[in-house]
Protein backbone atom coordinates (compact mmCIF):
# COMPACT_ATOMS: atom_id res chain seq x y z
CA UNK A 1 0.00 0.00 0.00
CA UNK A 2 3.29 2.28 0.19
CA UNK A 3 4.40 1.88 -3.18
CA UNK A 4 0.52 2.48 -4.30
CA UNK A 5 0.74 5.57 -2.35
CA UNK A 6 4.12 6.70 -4.07
CA UNK A 7 2.98 5.88 -7.44
CA UNK A 8 -0.25 7.95 -7.18
CA UNK A 9 1.61 10.95 -5.85
CA UNK A 10 4.16 10.87 -8.01
CA UNK A 11 1.76 10.02 -11.03
CA UNK A 12 -0.67 12.93 -10.05
CA UNK A 13 2.28 15.38 -9.68
CA UNK A 14 1.04 16.88 -6.01
CA UNK A 15 4.74 15.46 -5.04
CA UNK A 16 7.97 15.16 -7.64
CA UNK A 17 10.19 11.98 -7.46
CA UNK A 18 13.10 14.46 -5.82
CA UNK A 19 10.45 14.94 -2.93
CA UNK A 20 9.70 11.96 -2.03
CA UNK A 21 12.15 9.22 -0.47
CA UNK A 22 11.37 5.49 0.51
CA UNK A 23 12.63 3.65 3.52
CA UNK A 24 12.19 -0.10 3.53
CA UNK A 25 14.27 -2.41 5.40
CA UNK A 26 17.28 -4.17 3.79
CA UNK A 27 16.09 -7.85 3.73
CA UNK A 28 13.26 -6.86 2.11
CA UNK A 29 12.04 -8.55 -1.15
CA UNK A 30 10.57 -4.97 -2.80
CA UNK A 31 13.69 -2.91 -2.70
CA UNK A 32 15.04 -3.86 -5.94
CA UNK A 33 11.11 -2.85 -6.99
CA UNK A 34 10.97 0.66 -5.18
CA UNK A 35 14.03 2.01 -6.65
CA UNK A 36 12.80 1.39 -10.05
CA UNK A 37 10.20 4.42 -9.46
CA UNK A 38 13.17 6.15 -9.76
CA UNK A 39 12.66 8.07 -6.14
CA UNK A 40 15.78 7.92 -3.22
CA UNK A 41 15.18 4.85 -1.23
CA UNK A 42 17.33 3.75 1.49
CA UNK A 43 17.50 0.70 3.76
CA UNK A 44 19.48 2.04 7.01
CA UNK A 45 20.13 4.97 8.35
CA UNK A 46 16.92 7.01 7.52
CA UNK A 47 18.19 10.43 8.52
CA UNK A 48 16.62 12.16 5.97
CA UNK A 49 13.50 11.75 8.00
CA UNK A 50 14.90 14.70 10.12
CA UNK A 51 13.93 16.92 7.50
CA UNK A 52 10.70 15.26 5.93
CA UNK A 53 7.38 17.52 6.22
CA UNK A 54 5.38 14.28 6.09
CA UNK A 55 6.02 10.76 7.19
CA UNK A 56 3.41 7.86 5.96
CA UNK A 57 4.34 4.59 7.98
CA UNK A 58 2.79 1.57 5.44
CA UNK A 59 4.36 -1.46 7.54
CA UNK A 60 2.94 -4.48 8.95
CA UNK A 61 1.29 -3.89 12.40
CA UNK A 62 3.54 -6.50 13.80
CA UNK A 63 6.76 -4.35 12.62
CA UNK A 64 5.78 -1.15 14.83
CA UNK A 65 8.31 -1.83 17.68
CA UNK A 66 11.09 -2.17 15.07
CA UNK A 67 10.55 0.96 13.54
CA UNK A 68 9.66 2.96 16.20
CA UNK A 69 13.37 1.70 17.74
CA UNK A 70 14.76 2.59 14.12
CA UNK A 71 13.56 6.26 13.91
CA UNK A 72 12.56 7.55 17.18
CA UNK A 73 15.54 9.45 17.68
CA UNK A 74 15.28 11.14 14.41
CA UNK A 75 11.41 11.86 13.75
CA UNK A 76 10.62 15.84 15.00
CA UNK A 77 8.04 16.69 17.46
CA UNK A 78 6.33 19.30 14.96
CA UNK A 79 6.22 16.87 11.73
CA UNK A 80 3.03 14.78 10.58
CA UNK A 81 2.57 11.38 10.89
CA UNK A 82 -0.13 9.91 8.64
CA UNK A 83 -0.26 5.94 9.90
CA UNK A 84 -1.78 3.20 7.70
CA UNK A 85 -1.19 0.33 10.00
CA UNK A 86 -4.59 -1.75 10.78
CA UNK A 87 -5.04 -1.41 14.41
CA UNK A 88 -2.46 0.76 15.68
CA UNK A 89 -3.95 3.87 17.83
CA UNK A 90 -2.55 7.34 18.01
CA UNK A 91 -1.75 6.75 21.62
CA UNK A 92 0.54 4.18 20.58
CA UNK A 93 2.66 6.14 17.38
CA UNK A 94 1.79 9.61 19.77
CA UNK A 95 4.25 7.67 22.55
CA UNK A 96 6.20 5.42 20.11
CA UNK A 97 7.48 8.54 17.97
CA UNK A 98 6.80 11.59 20.60
CA UNK A 99 4.26 13.38 17.94
CA UNK A 100 1.29 15.39 17.69
CA UNK A 101 0.60 15.72 14.30
CA UNK A 102 -0.81 12.07 13.68
CA UNK A 103 -3.45 11.17 10.89
CA UNK A 104 -4.85 7.35 10.95
CA UNK A 105 -6.13 6.23 8.07
CA UNK A 106 -7.32 2.89 6.23
CA UNK A 107 -6.81 2.50 2.90
CA UNK A 108 -8.29 -0.69 0.24
CA UNK A 109 -6.90 -2.03 -2.56
CA UNK A 110 -8.75 -0.85 -5.22
CA UNK A 111 -6.51 2.57 -4.49
CA UNK A 112 -4.12 0.47 -6.69
CA UNK A 113 -5.94 1.87 -9.63
CA UNK A 114 -7.04 5.18 -7.70
CA UNK A 115 -10.89 3.37 -7.19
CA UNK A 116 -10.23 3.07 -3.54
CA UNK A 117 -11.71 4.56 -0.35
CA UNK A 118 -9.32 5.92 2.33
CA UNK A 119 -11.02 6.79 6.15
CA UNK A 120 -9.20 8.58 8.43
CA UNK A 121 -8.81 10.86 11.42
CA UNK A 122 -6.48 12.96 13.33
CA UNK A 123 -5.29 14.49 15.93
CA UNK A 124 -6.20 18.25 17.49
CA UNK A 125 -3.07 19.28 16.63
CA UNK A 126 -3.33 19.37 13.08
CA UNK A 127 -4.25 22.58 11.68
CA UNK A 128 -7.07 23.10 8.74
CA UNK A 129 -4.61 23.69 6.23
CA UNK A 130 -2.34 20.54 6.89
CA UNK A 131 -5.84 18.63 6.70
CA UNK A 132 -6.73 20.13 3.47
CA UNK A 133 -3.25 19.23 2.53
CA UNK A 134 -3.44 15.22 3.78
CA UNK A 135 -6.73 15.26 2.06
CA UNK A 136 -5.16 16.27 -1.30
CA UNK A 137 -3.29 13.49 -1.01
CA UNK A 138 -5.16 10.85 0.46
CA UNK A 139 -8.13 11.61 -2.67
CA UNK A 140 -4.84 11.04 -5.19
CA UNK A 141 -6.08 7.18 -4.79
CA UNK A 142 -9.88 7.37 -4.53
CA UNK A 143 -12.55 8.96 -2.21
CA UNK A 144 -11.83 9.70 1.45
CA UNK A 145 -14.05 9.67 4.46
CA UNK A 146 -12.94 11.92 7.38
CA UNK A 147 -14.34 11.22 11.14
CA UNK A 148 -14.09 12.48 14.03
CA UNK A 149 -13.84 9.03 16.46
CA UNK A 150 -10.96 7.12 15.98
CA UNK A 151 -12.65 4.06 17.19
CA UNK A 152 -14.46 3.74 13.52
CA UNK A 153 -11.43 3.66 12.01
CA UNK A 154 -11.23 -0.23 13.10
CA UNK A 155 -14.84 -0.60 11.64
CA UNK A 156 -14.03 0.84 8.46
CA UNK A 157 -10.73 -1.70 8.87
CA UNK A 158 -13.77 -4.19 9.03
CA UNK A 159 -15.92 -2.96 6.52
CA UNK A 160 -13.57 -1.07 3.02
CA UNK A 161 -10.04 -2.17 4.42
CA UNK A 162 -10.81 -5.86 4.99
CA UNK A 163 -13.71 -5.49 1.91
CA UNK A 164 -12.32 -6.16 -1.10
CA UNK A 165 -11.53 -9.78 0.17
CA UNK A 166 -15.17 -10.50 0.95
CA UNK A 167 -15.97 -9.32 -2.76
CA UNK A 168 -13.72 -11.57 -4.81
CA UNK A 169 -14.36 -14.37 -2.05
CA UNK A 170 -18.12 -14.46 -3.32
CA UNK A 171 -16.90 -13.72 -6.72
CA UNK A 172 -14.66 -16.77 -6.74
CA UNK A 173 -17.95 -18.99 -4.86
CA UNK A 174 -19.85 -18.06 -8.18
CA UNK A 175 -17.15 -19.15 -10.19
CA UNK A 176 -16.88 -22.56 -8.91
CA UNK A 177 -20.14 -22.95 -9.26
CA UNK A 178 -20.73 -21.71 -13.07
CA UNK A 179 -17.81 -24.17 -13.78
CA UNK A 180 -19.51 -27.16 -11.70
CA UNK A 181 -22.42 -26.44 -13.69
CA UNK A 182 -20.42 -27.01 -16.67
CA UNK A 183 -18.75 -23.58 -17.88
CA UNK A 184 -14.80 -23.16 -18.58
CA UNK A 185 -13.08 -21.16 -15.88
CA UNK A 186 -12.65 -18.07 -18.91
CA UNK A 187 -16.71 -18.43 -19.45
CA UNK A 188 -17.71 -18.58 -15.59
CA UNK A 189 -15.19 -15.88 -14.76
CA UNK A 190 -16.37 -13.63 -17.79
CA UNK A 191 -20.36 -13.92 -16.40
CA UNK A 192 -19.43 -13.75 -12.97
CA UNK A 193 -17.33 -10.04 -13.76
CA UNK A 194 -19.69 -8.69 -16.03
CA UNK A 195 -22.24 -9.46 -13.68
CA UNK A 196 -20.44 -7.98 -10.77
CA UNK A 197 -19.45 -4.51 -13.39
CA UNK A 198 -22.94 -4.14 -14.30
CA UNK A 199 -24.91 -4.30 -11.06
CA UNK A 200 -21.80 -1.79 -9.24
CA UNK A 201 -22.85 0.50 -12.02
CA UNK A 202 -26.38 0.13 -11.95
CA UNK A 203 -26.35 0.83 -7.90
CA UNK A 204 -24.23 3.69 -8.61
CA UNK A 205 -26.29 5.50 -11.36
CA UNK A 206 -29.56 4.65 -9.41
CA UNK A 207 -31.18 6.04 -6.14
CA UNK A 208 -32.52 2.65 -4.94
CA UNK A 209 -30.92 0.72 -2.44
CA UNK A 210 -29.41 -3.12 -2.32
CA UNK A 211 -33.48 -4.46 -1.05
CA UNK A 212 -34.92 -2.82 -3.84
CA UNK A 213 -32.92 -3.92 -6.23
CA UNK A 214 -33.17 -7.57 -5.00
CA UNK A 215 -36.94 -7.09 -5.34
CA UNK A 216 -36.61 -5.92 -9.16
CA UNK A 217 -34.49 -8.56 -9.73
CA UNK A 218 -36.49 -11.43 -8.18
CA UNK A 219 -39.81 -12.57 -9.44
CA UNK A 220 -42.79 -14.38 -7.22
CA UNK A 221 -41.87 -18.13 -8.08
CA UNK A 222 -38.47 -17.46 -10.57
CA UNK A 223 -34.94 -18.21 -10.32
CA UNK A 224 -33.88 -15.78 -8.66
CA UNK A 225 -36.33 -15.59 -5.34
CA UNK A 226 -35.01 -19.38 -5.30
CA UNK A 227 -31.78 -18.75 -5.07
CA UNK A 228 -32.64 -15.76 -2.36
CA UNK A 229 -34.35 -18.14 -0.40
CA UNK A 230 -31.77 -20.53 0.14
CA UNK A 231 -29.32 -18.14 1.27
CA UNK A 232 -31.58 -17.15 3.73
CA UNK A 233 -32.35 -20.87 4.60
CA UNK A 234 -28.24 -20.73 5.06
CA UNK A 235 -28.17 -17.63 7.12
CA UNK A 236 -25.31 -16.33 4.47
CA UNK A 237 -26.39 -12.58 5.92
CA UNK A 238 -25.78 -13.85 9.73
CA UNK A 239 -21.95 -15.21 8.52
CA UNK A 240 -20.98 -12.35 6.42
CA UNK A 241 -22.05 -9.95 9.18
CA UNK A 242 -19.82 -13.00 12.12
CA UNK A 243 -17.14 -12.71 9.70
CA UNK A 244 -16.75 -8.22 9.46
CA UNK A 245 -17.68 -8.57 13.31
CA UNK A 246 -14.11 -11.13 13.64
CA UNK A 247 -12.50 -8.36 11.13
CA UNK A 248 -13.20 -5.55 13.58
CA UNK A 249 -12.20 -7.51 16.80
CA UNK A 250 -8.78 -8.41 15.06
CA UNK A 251 -8.43 -4.65 14.49
CA UNK A 252 -8.87 -4.27 18.10
CA UNK A 253 -6.95 -7.02 18.87
CA UNK A 254 -4.27 -5.31 17.07
CA UNK A 255 -4.27 -1.96 18.66
CA UNK A 256 -3.97 -3.66 22.18
CA UNK A 257 -0.59 -5.23 21.26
Amino acid sequence: MGLTYAKAFINSSVVTKEELTIFERADSPKLNSLRTLGVATISTKPKCLRDADLIILAVKPQDIDVLFEQVKSIVQPDQIVISIMAGVTIETIRNGLSVSKIVRAMPNLPAQIRHGITGFTCTDEVTRVELGVIQNLLSQTGKTLQVSDEHVIDVITAVSGSGPAYVFYFMDSMINAAMSMGFTEAEAELLVLETFIGSVNLFQQQSLNCKEWIQRVSSRGGTTEAAILKFKDHSVNNHIHAGMEAALQRAQQLGKK
